[in-house]
């Protein structure tokens, strides 16, 4: 056993993990991270980041395929897939490394190799030489984040059957892509190879894309998305894939049971992730774990002291920023401090296709559901003079306001950097401002953002650009 005593040790170093260690080290606690792979976790390594460029390399092509629609002439633009690739991966590299400069700059250790927790407050970690060290700690937080999850009819082979890293390392573009699962994994990867020149059909179960979106975003990206040639099945699940051939043969059945087959390249499976529970020691410490999530308080202690847990092991949205949060009030309960609570109903979510989309709150039918009387105000940026002049024009912001007392319940919007302007609404949550208020806040002209001022004045009937 290592004779070095930690105040924190935390396995996993993803955007739960790193942050999480981070702030430890900030408040004074001799803390070290576990990492079996590369330091940033899925997100910066597999996820988050090294996506956003293959999404921006899809972009920049569309730009130079539209050109013309800006007064300029562009000939002869390929896609050169391996160098969108090799980008995105060094992107990705360049985060973690960063993630190494920041552990070393707070003087956290790493513990390089596969963790395990063990009673009496006590971590294994197991080299890639297959060496043991057990480490002690008066605080062990678990973030081992989550993976793919496959189906009985999609099982993932990595060559045919794909999950979302390996469709982020293809060797070479299909020419035909499958789809399955049209939330924000499903979506952003559709509009990436779509845009780059592969045929697109997503396979949704249920009965619009996006399904955890307001419904007026799911139909808006929707028609946008056929426009742009994207086909859609909604409604449809697969029922199996035959790899046998050069290419997949995808059976699918709608919700009158009739089948079809469509033929492709590649299918790649979308259809969320699970978390990572197993083979970390959880059943030898006693930690209570109900549906593969792991049990914690309001501020992630398990049911065996000493022991938390945060991220996508738990049973808050799996999302970095999400993470980030728990991590952070975790560790300053540890350290004595009195942290608020997370409130899980302002936690923004964004998905990066383009159009983009960003949300936060209740929807228009969840905020009816919940029984409030509401008011609703929406502004298209088709109205807006930024928009018009960035040839962005599609998609709009919609505001749900308590009509009672005028609280912003939520905030639901697609178009060009919505993502940017969600943070807007999630203070404005959080701050409680009403809707009066947010119309008397003057917004920068000519910009995107100023459709939020305009959607809230819609809902009060006092629209000036509509």
């Amino acid at each position: 056993m290592s004779s070095t005593k930690y105040d924190v040790i935390v396995l996993g170093s993803g955007p739960g993990g790193y942050v999480a260690a981070i702030r430890a080290a900030q408040l004074g606690l001799k803390t070290a991270v576990v990492e079996a792979a590369e330091l940033g976790g899925i997100c910066l390594n597999w996820g988050c980041i090294p996506t956003k460029a293959l999404i921006k390399s899809a972009q920049v092509f569309e730009y130079i395929n539209h050109s013309e629609d800006y007064g300029i002439k562009v000939k002869g633009a390929e896609v050169d897939f391996p160098g969108i690739v090799k980008r995105s991966r060094e992107v990705a590299g360049g985060m973690s490394k960063g993630i190494q400069f920041l552990l070393k700059k707070n003087k956290i250790d790493q513990l390089l190799g596969w963790g395990k927790v063990q009673p009496g407050k006590k971590v294994e970690v197991e080299d890639k030489d297959g060496k043991k060290t057990v480490y002690a700690a008066d605080h062990i937080i678990i973030a081992t984040g989550g993976r793919a999850r496959e189906l009985p009819a999609l099982k993932i082979d990595n060559e045919k059957i794909v999950g979302y890293r390996k469709a982020m390392v293809l060797e070479k573009q299909p020419a035909k892509m499958v789809v399955v699962g049209s939330g924000a994994i499903g979506i952003e990867f559709a509009y990436v190879y779509a845009s780059l020149g592969t045929e697109v059909t997503i396979v949704e179960f249920l009965d619009r894309i996006v399904p955890n979106e307001d419904e007026e975003v799911s139909k808006a990206l929707e028609k946008i998305y056929k426009k742009n040639g994207i086909k859609i099945l909604t409604s449809t699940e697969v029922t199996s894939v035959d790899t046998k051939g050069k290419g997949c043969k995808v059976t699918v059945k709608d919700k009158k049971g009739a089948e079809s087959i469509i033929e492709c390249d590649i299918v790649l499976s979308a259809v969320g992730v699970v978390s990572n529970v197993e083979n970390i020691g959880l059943e030898d410490v006693g930690i209570l774990v109900d549906r593969g999530k792991i049990k914690t308080d309001e501020y992630y202690r398990t049911n065996m002291p000493g022991y938390y847990a945060i991220g996508d092991v738990t049973t808050g949205p799996a999302l970095a920023h999400v993470a980030s949060a728990e991590g952070i009030i975790c560790v300053e309960k540890i350290a004595g401090h009195h942290p608020e609570p997370l409130d899980y109903n302002n936690i923004p979510g964004c998905t990066y296709c383009i159009p983009e989309i960003a949300s936060v709150g209740y929807t228009e039918a969840k905020a009816k559901e919940a029984g409030y009387e509401v008011k609703v105000g929406k502004f298209p940026f088709s109205a807006s003079g930024k928009a018009s002049a960035a040839g962005a024009k599609d998609g709009f912001v919609k505001l749900i306001f308590d009509a009672k007392y005028g609280e912003l319940l939520g905030g639901h919007m697609i178009g060009a950097n919505v993502t940017e302007m969600i943070a807007e609404i999630v203070a404005i949550r959080k701050l409680e401002t009403t809707g009066h208020e947010l119309i008397k806040t003057v917004h920068p002209h000519p910009t995107m953002s100023e459709a939020i001022m305009e959607a809230a004045a819609a809902a009060y009937d006092e629209v000036i650009h509509l």
